[in-house]
């Protein structure tokens, strides 16, 4: 019996189902059957007997009609995976050319079939139909104003249902004649909006979004559909181009609040600087046509583009921790990008990988790239090797899809697709709105330079409003007059407002997140050095250590970590000589007693890249992790710790964001290196130092930098102090260098027992957290505070006659040069925080040593770094000191360890004896 006779036994439609579903997934088909089609597959792309046992012989045996109808289902998984490619998504341009094609050649089909019926019809849900219905259909699908990219998906049950969307209606809408008036009403805005603004503000810049008008409609529709289905907070970021028409359009922020600001009026306070219109945040609350109130937050970003993607997905994560634990649906993140950015910005690569990730998922973030086909003067052939600007979606495998942004109906197709595959798959999506720019990069710019013959065909183009009207004219939605009718009605409400922001001399900011941040208070930098009661009750401090010093009984774990925590039990109750990790810890735990959240992130956090604090245990046979944190009591809030993904500039970016709307969780980042923090450097100079004077935002961001020379080169040493310490200013964060563990303790109780937030710097030790004198004793914690200056305890005052100012580590070092040499004369004093700097307990204690005629500044870092400059600029007498410290480098510190060890020492030479003078070259 001919082993291949089965296939004349059963209905085509059942092979072709069966082999759709192969192309999908082979793993999903019983093998057996994945083995038949694999041959089947093999036989059709070679001749060649030699290299295929069963194919050639598959193809000869299977009926000529079975064999066909495999051919179309080719053809149907050809447009599904290629038809992108060949679709009518470009409005002012022609399309590259791809190959190879979907011409039916490619597929071993011809004309002749054309008029064939196939039941692989069945497949796009269109039955038994001729070759000809199905190419029709494809095309609708797949090659008309949306491209859809997914089947690099791995999970069936996702294709599927994308399968399943796209087969509905042929992609397309079926929007009633109130929804497409709607549609024109936004599209009306949009574009009365820019032109309003052309008229009335001439040659100023606005970044307007003619060309890509569409946007407003999309995100008009995704606000309302999410409302329909639950969303109750949106959480926004975008960068410059159209910020100003969302703004008005879908935030409802008063034109004539933009006005004023384009008038360019004074802000209404004085301590407050303020930024560029299309910088401001927002924050509103909007009412859905279903009656349903959604909270809309617009992020405040800077220039600098696709940062505040990183700060959306932080905010985002935190007010799902907050108020939304068991449903993280309710919050919608939607980051709107350029084209030449999420192509050429590294930071987006690191924001998609976080997209899964325990510690910073946000079950899903609708992307959109406001493609504008140049990124100011470059043409996109040279701004990125891949395809498509949104390749980077294929990281996640997330689906793209690419509309042409003048086919407005399209564009809010392509959205709704976009908010219903986040909401039930709770995965990223993109949407690639393919337009172009009405004018240069802004009004002022002339983009003929560069592009004459796309401008050229730019300035002939109708504006996407335009082709619609033109479009329901014809399908007799509306009738002349009706555009022009609404546009009037929405100039004459410019107008209006236009006229009342004249009337006003101040430009009023309104605080972003205002309602996250109630009860807090804007201070000045003397408020910020006033003292603050950090002590807690010693029985309740008790407590915590018990907790934290005691593993469950029942499970097994490495005898390190049992010597580890029997070590820390000893240090508290036996010899009261806290260490690092446990003033640290100790720390977290009273916060959390409080009330206060502890989040902390970073390289190796849970562990400590120095292994120092093993915040989580792990079962040695079922790597189950143990939080001793989480287990201090029922009423306590809740202790979160995350090793992040190999990145700074992201992670970094959302934990700001994350502090920035959980002002109640003291939100930590840690540098696995202090110097790796400058991966993160446009998040220092555009948020963390900056925000609150340009957006009137305040944040309690901590960042941990390890910071010390101890021979492990250039890299590893300094944290560069001296780059933060330059942007620091009047009252906008606190730097610190601290050298106890009940320093540490009390600076990070400090840091939420105020009722503001501002950054916090803290340069933290290596060596010091195994040092021996770098220890504390418990009633130090309990009944102590932060003290901003550490006097020497030790010194007789009356014999001291060299007083020596230093920070952190270097102390112990100087100490121990002190002790061996028995130097009585010599006090050493340690600055703990460097910003706001303690000017006048400086000066204090500076006067109560009167015998001291030699003061000296020691530091061990290069004297071009470090601490040396920010104390000339702070301390008006930094003149009259004397100063230790490595000669001028380019580089922190030295590779070799001898050399290293040969500086340093020179430097405490020099402390020491003024005249050994490491500066001096001999």
């Amino acid at each position: 019996m001919d082993k291949y006779s089965f296939l004349n036994a059963a209905h085509t439609s059942f092979f072709a189902t069966l082999y759709d579903k192969y192309l999908i997934s082979p793993d999903s088909v019983e093998p057996s059957w994945r083995a038949f089609f694999q041959g089947f597959d093999f036989g059709q792309e070679t001749a060649l007997e030699e290299f295929s046992e069963n194919g050639p012989a598959i193809e000869a045996a299977m009926p000529q009609s079975l064999q066909k109808e495999f051919k179309v289902i080719k053809l149907i998984d050809g447009y599904r995976s290629r038809g992108h490619l060949f679709t009518k998504t470009n409005p002012v341009r022609e399309r590259r050319k791809y190959s190879p094609t979907l011409e039916l050649d490619n597929f071993g089909l011809s004309n002749e079939d054309l008029n064939t019926v196939f039941t692989a019809g069945e497949i796009l849900g269109i039955g038994a139909v001729s070759l000809e219905e199905i190419i029709k259909h494809l095309k609708s699908i797949y090659c008309d104003a949306i491209g859809v990219e997914y089947m690099y998906i791995r999970k069936p049950e996702r294709v599927e249902w994308i399968q399943n969307w796209l087969n509905v209606n042929d992609n397309h809408p079926r929007f009633n004649a109130d929804r497409k008036k709607h549609i024109l009403k936004k599209l009306n805005q949009a574009v009365s909006f820019e032109s309003f603004l052309h008229t009335k503000y001439v040659g100023q810049k606005r970044f307007s979004i003619e060309g890509n008008e569409s946007l407003i409609p999309a995100l008009d529709a995704v606000v309302e559909r999410a409302a329909e289905m639950g969303v109750e907070q949106f959480v926004m970021g975008m960068a410059h181009r159209g910020r100003l028409n969302v703004l008005t359009n879908i935030f409802g922020k008063a034109a004539k609040d933009i006005f004023s600001e384009f008038d360019g009026k004074d802000y209404e306070q004085e301590i407050f600087d303020g930024d560029v219109k299309y910088h401001l945040g927002w924050t509103s609350e909007r009412k859905a046509s279903n009656g349903n109130k959604i909270k809309m937050n617009i992020a405040p970003n800077p220039s600098h583009l696709e940062t505040v993607g990183a700060v959306v997905e932080g905010i985002a994560r935190a007010k799902q921790d907050a108020h939304f634990p068991e449903d993280f649906s309710k919050v919608l993140p939607i980051v709107v990008h350029g084209d030449a950015a999420i192509a050429g910005q590294g930071l987006v690569y690191e924001v998609v990988q976080m997209a899964n990730l325990d510690g910073y998922k946000t079950n899903g973030t609708i992307h959109i790239v406001v493609n504008n086909q140049i990124g100011f003067t470059t043409n996109y052939l040279d701004a990125r090797s891949s395809t498509y600007c949104t390749d980077v979606a294929k990281v996640t495998l997330s689906p793209v899809l690419h509309v042409n942004a003048d086919d407005a109906e399209a564009v809010v197709h392509a959205s709704l697709f976009a908010l219903e595959y986040r909401m039930r798959f709770n995965r990223d999506v993109f949407i690639d709105l393919l337009g172009y720019r009405k004018y240069g990069h802004n009004e002022g710019d002339e983009p003929r330079f560069t592009q004459p013959k796309l401008y050229k065909a730019i300035s002939k183009h109708n504006n996407s409003r335009d082709i619609y009207a033109e479009r329901l004219l014809a399908e007799g939605v509306i009738e002349k007059g009706f555009v022009k009718e609404l546009e009037n009605e929405y100039k004459a409400s410019l107008e209006e407002e236009l006229e009342d922001s004249r009337k006003e001399d101040k430009t009023v900011i309104t605080p972003f997140m205002a309602d996250e941040w109630s009860g807090f208070a804007s201070v000045r930098e003397w408020e910020m050095m006033e003292a603050v009661d950090t002590t807690y009750d010693k029985d309740k401090l008790t407590e915590i250590a018990k907790v934290i010093t005691e593993l469950p009984s029942d499970k097994k774990f490495l005898r390190k970590v049992e010597k580890l925590v029997k070590d820390r039990k000893k240090m508290f109750f036996e010899t009261n000589k806290l260490d690092w990790a446990m003033g640290e810890l100790l720390a977290y735990g009273t916060l959390l007693q409080e009330g206060f959240g502890v989040r902390m992130s970073g390289q190796d956090v849970e562990r400590g890249t120095f292994s120092h604090r093993h915040a989580v245990m792990k079962v040695e046979e079922s790597e189950e992790e143990i939080i001793l944190l989480n287990h201090l009591s029922e009423e306590q809030a809740r202790f979160q710790i995350y090793n992040s993904l190999l990145s700074e500039y992201g992670v970094v970016g959302f934990d700001y964001g994350y502090a920035m709307a959980s002002p109640k969780t003291l939100t930590i980042w840690e540098a696995q290196f202090g110097d790796f923090s400058n991966g993160a450097q446009i998040m220092l100079d555009q948020y963390i130092s900056a925000a609150e004077d340009k957006w009137k935002l305040q944040n309690g961001l901590v960042m941990l930098l390890p910071h010390g020379y101890e021979g492990q080169g250039a890299e590893h040493s300094s944290a560069r102090m001296e780059r933060y310490l330059q942007l620091c200013a009047r009252d906008n964060m606190y730097i610190a260098d601290v050298s106890t563990p009940a320093q540490m303790f009390h600076i990070l109780r400090r840091q939420m027992k105020v009722n503001f937030r501002k950054p916090l710097v803290i340069f933290t030790p290596k060596s010091l957290l195994r040092h021996p004198k770098a220890v504390s004793t418990i009633d130090e914690l309990a009944n102590g505070t932060f003290q901003e200056v550490l006097d020497d305890t030790t010194a007789d005052v009356s014999k001291v006659k060299s007083l020596v100012f230093c920070t952190g580590k270097f102390y112990y070092d100087l100490l121990a040069e002190k002790e061996e040499q028995n130097r009585k004369d010599v006090a050493l004093v340690r600055v703990e925080q460097l910003f706001p700097l303690p000017t006048e307990k400086i000066t204090e204690i500076i006067g109560k040593y009167t015998n001291a005629d030699d003061i000296v500044w020691a530091q061990e870092e290069p004297r071009n770094m470090g601490a040396w400059s920010h104390i000339m600029m702070h301390y008006k007498d930094a003149n009259k000191l004397r100063v230790a410290s490595r000669r001028f480098y380019a580089s922190p510190a030295a590779g070799s360890a001898v050399r290293s060890k040969r500086r340093h020492q020179q430097v405490i030479d020099y402390v020491f004896d003024k005249t050994k003078d490491n500066m001096t070259k001999r």
